[in-house]
């Protein structure tokens, strides 16, 4: 009888050989001649159990959704090719229907990631046709800065995007592709033309600049300021030159400008000065006008005023500052001197006196001859006559009184 140590899936024999036990029977899967059977057992079972932890391991990963399908039937293949010919004393058998359990998930997962697949080049579908839309939009725009950045950003977008089908693909990559170049020619032309015309701005200001500097010693202020605007307009209809020179340009010319401009506040400043004096005087003449008002007798205020008229203007120019205010005051005494003495000519002419009192006295004749007819037509008894003659009157008188109250206009 053997005393070699027995195994619920094998067993050595007498000779050492090691047999594992599997469903075609028994399988010689090793021999271990002259030792212990009981470290032959012991060997041959720790080859099974790494077996076992191949398998744990790939069940654990199909089922985390690590392992994509191909590499899951790759890895089952290779470990159940480990299995059928395994020197592995255990349940080899359990382990190949393990891995034969295997296999519908796998198809399972093959299947979620075609149905993922198709949904995401859908997607992508309409991310790329939208990309396209997008890019040939800008291609018909003038945005030349924003325009070529979101273009790059575009390109970025589409190239982590999955391929489509080939012949979808290159469509919608040929129209991106198109209107990029579109874009990109147009916007060259655009900058090949701001090139052309920003030398030609250059070479205007720099004559400008020569001109503002040929007048910044004049000492013709009026006429040389109004030089000074004229090159300004110009300087602002001549666009822009290129970004490294526009700056100097425009100081130079601003210098011109400002030696012209403080040269003439400092003339201006030394004649201010000199003007003060005036003012002065002007102050003096001007309290004398005021007190002219209101008007009472025009015609001493008229004999005053021409005097003042002359006493103002031979006092000279005032600070700018202080002329508007100056000549508001003195045009204020001036209107109304003038308008109290035609206020007087409208009263006193002499063809409306005249006609006036013409009228005046066919009135109070006609009054006379009105009273005689009523007199005649009391004496006649005539009522109708009386009562004509009585309204006559009346008419008469009223209108010899309008007739008197102009003529005291004109007195």
């Amino acid at each position: 009888m053997s005393s070699a140590p027995t195994h619920p899936w094998g067993r050595v024999d007498d000779e050492g050989n090691v047999y594992v036990r599997t469903a075609d029977g028994e399988r010689l899967i090793g021999q271990w001649p002259g030792g212990d059977p009981a470290e032959a057992m012991a060997l041959y079972v720790t080859r099974f159990e790494g077996l076992e932890v191949e398998v744990d391991l790939l069940e654990k990963r199909l089922e985390g959704g690590t392992l994509s399908p191909d590499d899951a039937a790759k890895a089952v293949t290779k470990v159940r090719a480990q299995v059928t010919d395994a020197q592995a004393l255990g349940d080899l058998d359990g382990l190949a229907k393990r891995l034969d359990a295997l296999q519908p998930a796998i198809d399972k997962l093959r299947e979620e990631r075609k149905v993922a697949r198709v949904a995401k080049v859908a997607e992508a579908q309409v991310e790329k046709t939208r990309i396209v839309e997008d890019a040939e939009k800008i291609a018909t725009g003038n945005d030349w800065k924003a325009g070529a950045d979101r273009l790059r950003a575009l390109l970025d977008e589409w190239k982590v995007l999955p391929r489509l089908s080939k012949s979808a693909d290159d469509e919608l990559w040929h129209r991106f592709s198109s209107a990029r170049t579109s874009y990109t020619r147009r916007r060259k032309a655009h900058f090949g033309e701001q090139s052309v015309l920003r030398d030609a701005a250059q070479a205007k200001k720099e004559q400008l600049i020569k001109e503002a500097e040929a007048l910044s010693a004049s000492t013709e202020w009026g006429v040389t300021a109004g030089k000074y605007r004229d090159l300004m307009s110009e300087w602002k209809k001549a666009g822009s030159a290129p970004r490294n020179v526009e700056d100097k340009l425009w100081k130079r010319f601003r210098a011109a400008q400002d030696a012209f401009f403080t040269a003439r506040d400092e003339a201006n400043a030394l004649l201010d000065a000199e003007y003060e004096v005036n003012a002065e005087k002007k102050l003096v003449i001007l309290a004398e006008a005021e007190k002219l008002l209101p008007i009472k007798d025009p015609d001493a205020a008229r004999k005053a005023w021409l005097d003042i008229a002359d006493r103002w203007e031979a006092a000279g120019k005032v600070p700018r500052a202080k002329m508007g205010e100056f000549e508001a005051k003195i045009r204020k005494v001036e209107d109304a001197v003038r308008e109290a003495t035609e206020s007087k000519w409208k009263r006193t002419d002499p063809e409306k006196s005249a006609r006036a009192d013409d009228m005046i006295t066919k009135l109070e004749k006609a009054i006379e001859d009105a009273k005689a007819e009523i007199a005649k037509a009391e004496a006649a008894g005539d009522a109708k006559k009386l009562k004509s003659a009585q309204d006559n009157l009346k008419s008469r008188e009223e209108f010899l009184e309008m007739a008197q109250k102009a003529q005291a206009d004109f007195s």
